[in-house]
Formats: C-alpha cells, structure tokens, sequence
C-alpha cells in the first residue's frame, strides 16, 4: 500500500517507521547533527582520551604519593588533563543515551509532527495511537494505566528492587509537584486541597510514592473511580482501589419477603453456600425476624478524688427523676438520636458510663458521641471536681469483642428462626435432622464452651456479615461484635422437621452516612431496597438491613452445618475453592 506521508507498521510488536515524506533523508534530524565529526570517528577520539587521561592522571598522582607532593597541587598539563577527563566523561554518558543527546540539541516532536494529515496508521497501530492520545488528554497525566486500559506503552520504566516499574509521561506542572512530594516539600495528604482535583491527586501521590518506595502499583486499578465521593468521608490519601468481586444470594424469604442479598467476598464456597441455605430456607415457606433492641452506645470514662464521688455521680445518672432532664441535653444534638438508658460502672475512682440510644437509619456512632459530650459539658458544671479521660472507655463496646455487648447489646439485637422441613433437609442439604442437631450442639455449643468462645456459639457467621458488609458500605471492623451469634438446632414436629434459628445481639449497621453513600455500595443497598433514610419510618430501612444481614447467616450456617454433617465441607471445598490458574498471567493479559 502506497502512502503520500509516511507510513507506520508494527513488525514484531516494534513500530517500524519508513520515512517517505517529499523532504530528503537529510532534511531529517539525528544525533549526529550535532557533531562537527562523524559519529563513528568521534566515538573512537573520546574513548581514547577517556582512557589515557585516566592512566596519566593515576601516573602523576601516583607519582605526587610516592614523593609526598600535595594532590591539590596541580600543573596546567594535569588540569588540561582534568577537563578533558570531564568532558570525554560526559560524552560517554551522553553516548550510551543517544536520544538524551538529541533532546539537548532538537526539541523533541511534536504529535502533529509525526503524523501529519496524510500520514496512516495499519496493522493495529490504530488502537496503539488511541490510547497514546488517551494518556495525553486525561485530566491528570500522572496517572499510571489502569487494568482496564490495556498495556499502555509508557516512555519509561526502571527496575527497582525486583520490580518493574512503569512511569508513564507527566505534564511539567505534575512533574514538579510529584518531585515536591518526594522531596516533602509538599505534604501528600494536601494534594487534594492544594490542586482542587481528586482525581489528579490520587495520581499524582501513586507516582510519588512508586518512586519513594522503588515498588510498582501496576495492577492496582487507578481509573474507573469517583475520588470525589469518599473527600472527607471515606477514605485519605488514595492511590487507587481494590476490587471485590460481589456475588448474589438468595432468594432469601424473610418475613414474608424476597431478598437478593450481596456479597462481596474473596472466599470461595461463600457465597454458594449461604446461596443453598436460601434455597432450602425459601423450598421451607421463608423464615421470619424480630427486632428485639435497637440502641448504639457510646461510654466516656471520668476520673475523681475519691471513689465516694465517683458513687455519687452513678447515683446521679442512675436516678429516674435525672433521666429527662439529661435526654433533653442530649436529644439537642440530633434529629434522630434519642437517649433511651444510662448504665454506669464504678471501678475504683473511676466511673464508666454507658450511653444507649436510637440513631434512626445512621449505624450512629457519631450521632451518640455528640450527644455524649452534650452531657458531659453540663455534668462539669454540676460536678466540677470531675476530670474527663475520654469520650470512650472500651466500656461501649466498640470494634471489640466483649460480653457488655453479648449481654446488653449493641446496634440491632435480632433473632431470625425457620423450619427446614425433612424432605428438604435431605433432598436440598443432603443430610438428615438427627445429623444437625448433634453436630449443632457439640460444635457450635459445647465446643465453643470449651474453647471459652465470647458470642462465637456458631459455625461462620463472621463470613457472612463481613461479605454483606463490605457490599453495603458499612464498617468492616465492626464484623467483631456484629458477628456475635448464637446458633441453636432443634427437632420439631415429631422429629421429622428442623427447626434452626440464630441470635446476634449486636448487628451495627446504617443506610445513610460513611461508605453507604458510595455508587457501588449504594446499588448493593438499593438492589435490598433499603437504600438511605426512610421518610416515612426513620430508622424502618437500617432495621431491615439487620434483619437481611441475620436471615443470610441463618441462611450460610444452615447450609455450612448441613456440609460438615455430610462430610462434604472438604470435597466442595477442593472443587470450588481451588484453583490451577495462574492468576498473575490472567491478570497481566
């Protein structure tokens, strides 16, 4: 094929270019332009003074030790010697980067240089042009390709302590900035308000800290997400994100109601698993839920003189004719924080105060500790002998797993129940009644009594509640004490059914605020139909998230107990949860 410009071919996966432009091949710049020399004869005269300028200067300074001669003392031949070292030196260094000498000497082309408008593209140079057009037009041209752009060629890479790392090209401004951060000169955690763009900033912090830390990033997906909505919210100083592959569960019929519950979880079997449960739970007629308690806590610790002062104030707070008076104070905080109780514990001068109360669709840790310094700031005046430690104790109890929270109760206390009819227990979950109930109590019983379990009186429910939780947005750490449950298994009508339910005193959970309000997860809570706050039933919409999170471990523990009673947790296990594939190449492809 005959072109009027010139023309571009991919031989080998290398850009062969064949200048075929009405100008002569002298009209083209090189590197040894800038030479008054031919390249070849230059080469040899450098290298030639490098190496004897060299031998004569260790000669002399040789010479200089033996006769105990100063070394700063030099005569003109010697630095006549010295500058030629120099200079023949940084030849070299230019000569074994030609392309460096030639961007001193001619500037370097621009992109409507080299192609101009009767210049083509064939043989798949098409997509190579595109995506070099992509990475000059992005908003923030420090950013290193994501996995969903393909294998970008970028001008340059180095290794650095094992691995490959791949600098794409930078604007001058970005440049500069990225050597500030590096330099810490500019802080990385200001980039986002010092160059007012989310998106740049991530980038331009995942450059900095590839060539801080000598480790590349490449795989970590940069493009594809909204820096914007997790500014002050979610997350500080991202450089990317990670992706979590989220599988659905269910129908899970709960209360009369078809789920299909999100997962997001990196455990192979989960989410089959729990997806079986649903299926016998829905083949059964559904199972059912009732909300028993719905209070977040918060517990500040105060300090007095004397332990009698301490009783004092937790006779105080403990009074019914006090009680009014402090929920107006702490009421005024909040539209939806309502303060339902005080428990107070004494321990030596030291009192902890465990405040309880609603937060309507918010999981309302903020909501109650606003309140709580409401109060605090009028019982100093009414005690001003009373030295507040903190605004937290560990007496709430938060992110830990503790018995004030398996006993009082933390968030949404739930307990959801179904019978499993007997043709379903052996047609769906392979196993029998009989079978579940004796596992059920010596595992989940009298095996976690003997290994002194807290609230772990159940096979995996932490599974689930981590895998429902990180699709919500809620906060993965309190998977501790959202995941206490109780597990109980019994023979009901004649023996022939199962009647199955779970016990978890403190789900934490909210649909508006923190990660909810991201689009991923925000979908996962609109596909459950309880996505923000409920206009006509504030709080309706996070009470039945704690109710679905319950239904799916109902659901997980059926079918897990179900495998280990048929002795098939191994064999599933090592047909779906393992794999040949190599997953580094699938990823690199």
């Amino acid at each position: 094929m005959e072109a009027k410009g010139r023309s571009m071919k991919l031989k080998g996966g290398a850009l062969d270019r064949k200048p075929q432009r009405k100008s002569s091949d002298s009209d083209q710049p090189k590197a040894s332009d800038a030479l008054p020399l031919p390249l070849a004869f230059t080469n040899a005269v450098f290298i030639t003074l490098f190496f004897s300028v060299v031998y004569y200067l260790l000669r002399r300074w040789r010479e200089k030790i033996r006769n105990s001669t100063p070394l700063h003392v030099v005569t003109l031949s010697e630095i006549a010697a010295i500058v030629t070292f120099v200079a023949s030196f940084i030849y070299l260094i230019g000569f074994f980067g030609v392309g460096f000498v030639q961007s001193l000497i001619i500037p370097r082309a621009s992109h409507d240089d080299i192609l101009g408008e009767d210049d083509e593209i064939v043989d798949g140079d098409l997509d190579h042009q595109m995506l070099k057009e992509d990475s000059r037009s992005a908003p923030c041209a420090a950013a290193l390709p994501s996995v969903d752009s393909g294998k970008l060629a970028s001008p340059r890479s180095k290794v650095h302590g094992g691995d490959l790392i791949v600098t794409p090209s930078v604007s001058e401004e970005d440049e500069e900035i990225i050597k500030s951060v590096v330099e810490g000169k500019t802080p990385s955690y200001s980039l986002e308000s010092k160059l007012g763009d989310c998106r740049r900033a991530a980038a331009i912090r995942r450059e900095a800290l590839q060539r801080t830390t000598g480790k590349s990033l490449d795989g970590l997906p940069l493009d594809g997400f909204n820096y914007d909505s997790i500014l002050g919210q979610c997350c500080e100083m991202p450089v990317g994100y990670v992706q979590i592959p989220v599988g659905i569960a269910g129908p899970l019929l709960l209360n009369g109601k078809e789920f299909s519950v999100p997962m997001a979880t990196t455990k192979g079997c989960l989410v089959a698993s729990t997806n079986r449960g649903c299926k016998a739970i829905f083949a059964s007629g559904g199972a059912s839920s009732v909300i028993l308690k719905d209070g977040m806590t918060r517990a500040p610790v105060v300090r007095f003189g004397t332990a009698k002062r301490a009783a004092e104030l937790k006779f105080f707070l403990e009074d019914p004719l006090n009680f009014e008076s402090l929920s107006l104070i702490f009421n005024s905080s909040s539209r939806f924080g309502r303060l339902q109780s005080i428990k107070c514990a004494v321990a030596g001068k030291n009192l902890y105060m465990r405040f309880t109360c609603s937060t309507g669709d918010a999981m309302g840790m903020n909501m109650v500790s606003k309140g709580v310094q409401n109060v605090m700031d009028f019982l100093n005046k009414e005690f001003p002998d009373m030295d507040i430690i903190g605004i937290s104790g560990n007496y709430c109890s938060d992110k830990k797993p503790a018995a004030v929270n398996w006993i009082e109760g933390r968030g949404k206390s739930v307990v959801c129940e179904a019978i499993i009819k007997e043709d379903v227990v052996k047609k769906v979950l392979k196993t029998d009644v009989a079978s579940l109930v004796e596992l059920n109590m010596l595992k989940n019983l009298t095996g976690s009594a003997m290994a002194g379990a807290l609230g772990g009186f159940n096979a995996h429910a932490s599974s689930i509640v981590s895998a429902v939780y990180i699709a919500t947005g809620q906060d993965p750490a309190q998977n501790v004490e959202s995941s206490h449950c109780i597990t109980m298994m019994e023979a009901v009508n004649d023996g022939k059914d199962l009647h199955i339910s779970v016990t978890m005193p403190s789900i934490e959970v909210g649909t508006v605020g923190g990660g909810t309000q991201l689009a991923s997860q925000s979908a996962c809570l609109n596909l459950l139909g309880v996505k923000g706050a409920s206009k006509d039933a504030p709080g309706s919409n996070s009470r039945q998230l704690a109710t679905i999170v319950a239904g799916a471990v109902l659901a997980g523990e059926l079918s897990l107990m179900s495998a280990l009673a048929a002795g098939q947790l191994v064999k599933s296990h090592m047909k779906y949860n393992r794999s040949s594939k190599d997953v580094s190449k699938v990823a690199s492809q």
